[in-house]
């Protein structure tokens, strides 16, 4: 069959259509998120998706493209409940259901649950998680986005002993990074000459009512008490303490803030003697202070900001950046490879979490500010100087 002379203007046009139509065709990729959505943790969850929104919101706004064409971002979050099983299946739904090339994940029960899986299904694990062993495993297709929580420990202790005393009683949660912590601290706190008085894990998911726990570790006279979990039940936990008669200090795992434990202990007064990482409010640098500002304008003057959203919301742009970097939207490997660069390139003002690349086994490299509550106040600290 032959065009005649008379169709060859309509082809033309069919042809530059077809053409313009190509080069504005858009790509959607779809982001995956499993974590606690309700129950306990729902908070929790809810601050690590508010980052990862206000950054694919920005990404869009900006335009991305990757490999001559246009992407645009969709974040799909899914509720676990913060159950490692759920995590799994709701991973395996991201990835087959929305092929989604990287899943955020919160809890390190979930993390090891999909690390089983992640490198055969190729898919990157944004683990939100502090514990060492994620990145120990050798999952050659994960990312831990904060620092390793065992830098804390000894300086955490140090000040604590220093200020009250070398009993402890944990109250730790019992959920798996809660654990991991315990396993971590225990023997670091008698290492330094403290001895443990009582422990006594309890569900920080599944309870809003802690006085029998509490008043269990309390019997042992504990000069200082291990703490953490999500920060409205730790912050449960505090407030039971201090209404027992409870006078001395505060040992904080990373995954609670200070701040928003002052809004459930109705203030910074009951955490008096505390020490956890510092928050996102308190964090006088660029990237923070651009961040926090941004995250009042999007969610309400009222709300302050985590390190949960902070870090994730610089994840989630570093995860766009090495699309970008890679030429490559599907290609798990090639992504994971360019998060150490983007991170590097990225400029300060995104930067919330102050950020410097990525280490040979997938952890980010970052300096950590902690935080002391003394006379009332949060006080922002250097990890070094704690140890002096």
């Amino acid at each position: 069959m032959s065009i005649t002379n008379k169709a060859l203007p309509l082809v033309a046009a069919l042809a530059a259509a077809f053409a313009a139509g190509s080069a504005f065709a858009q790509e959607t990729v779809k982001i995956g998120f499993t974590g606690p959505l309700s129950g306990g943790a729902a908070l929790y969850g809810k601050n690590v998706v508010n980052g990862m929104e206000m950054a694919i919101k920005e990404i869009n706004a900006a335009g991305l493209e990757v490999a001559g064409k246009k992407v645009k971002l969709e974040l799909v979050a899914l509720d676990d409940k913060y159950a490692p099983a759920e995590a799994a299946i709701n991973a395996r739904r991201l990835v087959q259901q929305y092929q989604s090339p990287a899943v955020f994940v919160p809890h390190s029960g979930g993390i090891y649950a999909m690390q089983a899986f992640n490198e055969q299904e190729k898919f990157i694990v944004m683990a939100y998680s502090s514990t060492p062993k994620i990145t120990e495993t050798g999952n050659k297709l994960t990312i831990r986005i904060p620092p390793t929580f065992n830098s804390y420990i000894e300086p955490f202790t140090s000040y604590e002993m220093k200020k009250f005393g070398k009993k402890v009683g944990m109250l730790p949660g019992d959920h798996e990074y809660a654990k991991n912590w315990t396993q971590l601290f225990g023997p670091a706190w008698e290492k330094a000459g403290g001895t443990i008085v009582s422990n006594n894990p309890m569900s920080y998911n599944r309870s809003a009512d802690f006085y029998s726990g509490v008043s269990r570790v309390l019997a042992e006279k504990p000069e200082v008490l291990f703490v953490g979990g999500p920060s409205e039940p730790t912050a449960l936990v505090v407030k039971q303490a201090r209404e027992l008669g409870f006078k001395g200090g505060f040992l904080i795992m990373d995954q609670a803030k200070l701040d928003e434990m002052a809004k459930v202990t109705g203030g910074l007064a009951p955490l008096e003697g505390s020490i956890g990482v510092l928050p996102v409010s308190y964090d006088e640098r660029v990237g923070p202070k651009t961040f926090a500002a941004a995250y009042r304008k999007a969610y309400g003057a009222d709300k302050d900001p985590t390190t949960e959203s902070s870090y994730n919301y610089t994840l989630t742009h570093a995860l766009a950046s090495a699309m970008k970097l890679a030429g490559t939207t599907t290609d798990a490997a090639a992504i994971r490879a360019k998060i150490g660069e983007a991170l590097t390139k990225m400029p300060t003002d995104i930067n919330a979490g102050g950020f410097k690349g990525v280490d040979a086994v997938g952890g980010t490299i970052v300096d950590p500010l902690v935080a002391t509550v003394e006379g009332g106040k949060i006080k922002p600290v250097n990890l070094s100087d704690l140890a002096k």
